[in-house]
């Protein structure tokens, strides 16, 4: 955690690559969506060969590259266990079936491929603030979700795309749903990178990390008694460490690194066989 680090996530994600250089070089890696092109063109200064896609490939910027269509809600345009590590940064917020996202990305990953993500943090306490005062991102500075600010549509004549309809950050997501998406579809949750620490959240910190650490724990402890076995315990104890991490309460991006352990289906498939008989609860 960071207090006076740059605000932008590009800055905390370039710095991940340059500390990463000796892994990232001679992997395939893919950016999506790739924006203007700023972690594309690191990338493929530390030596990684650099795979580029986004919505608007127009606006990407980067010497020597090429940038791809490809929209996160649709079938990614790329084989199956090709990519060594993918970088998504800022859009699985913007995407409706995000379990489907961590589909596609663990179609594409080889086997222990890594996928880096990175979204604004809706776990932090500000963002738990915002959403009790006004179910907006930012209190007192953002409207919630309506039809003027939170979508857009492509221009008319933009051939395929014409007149698709895109959301802003209509679907901001917690990080207990990004372990749980995660895990559906094959990965698993293996690290937070920290980045610039929201002041908002340091100053409720003080003040409500003692009541979200007794909540926390007084779920865990029921969830525990109910249905306690030893694989039980270990999902409960990975929800409650999220629950209460100072990375996840303070900073303002969630910074992610999953890694590709399984398949989808054979997930599943496990879960079912695990899963107690009669607990299903609609």
């Amino acid at each position: 955690m960071w207090l006076f680090a740059p605000k932008e996530i590009k800055h905390h994600v370039s710095g991940w690559i340059l500390r990463n250089r000796s892994f990232l070089r001679n992997k395939v890696v893919v950016d999506c969506p790739a924006g203007n092109g700023v972690s594309s063109q690191t990338l493929l200064q530390v030596g990684a060969f650099v795979k580029s896609y986004d919505l608007i490939p127009e606006f990407f910027r980067a010497r020597d590259l090429k940038c791809e269509f490809a929209d996160l809600s649709k079938t990614l345009p790329i084989p199956d266990e090709s990519v060594d590590l993918i970088l998504c940064q800022e859009g699985i917020e913007h995407v409706p079936d995000q379990l489907k996202v961590f589909e596609e990305f663990a179609r594409i990953l080889k086997p222990n491929g890594k996928l880096m993500l990175t979204t604004p943090n809706y776990s932090n306490i500000r963002a738990r603030l915002s959403y009790l005062f006004n179910e907006s991102e930012l209190f007192g500075k953002i409207m919630p979700p309506n039809e003027i600010d939170s979508i857009w549509f492509s221009p008319s004549g933009d051939g395929k795309r014409s007149g698709e309809i895109y959301f802003g950050h209509i679907y901001l997501i917690g990080i207990q749903k990004l372990r749980l998406f995660s895990k559906l579809a094959g990965l698993k949750l293996q690290g937070i990178v920290p980045t610039r620490v929201n002041t908002t959240s340091l100053i409720f910190f003080p003040l409500l990390f003692p009541f979200i650490l007794f909540f926390s724990y007084l779920s865990y402890e029921r969830a525990i008694r109910k249905k306690g076995s030893k694989h039980n315990r270990s999902v409960f104890g990975e929800v409650f460490d999220l629950a209460v991490h100072p990375i996840v309460l303070l900073d303002n991006h969630l910074f992610l690194e999953f890694q590709k352990i399984d398949i989808p289906t054979n997930v599943r498939q496990s879960l079912r066989q695990s899963a107690d008989v009669g607990t299903f609860v609609t």
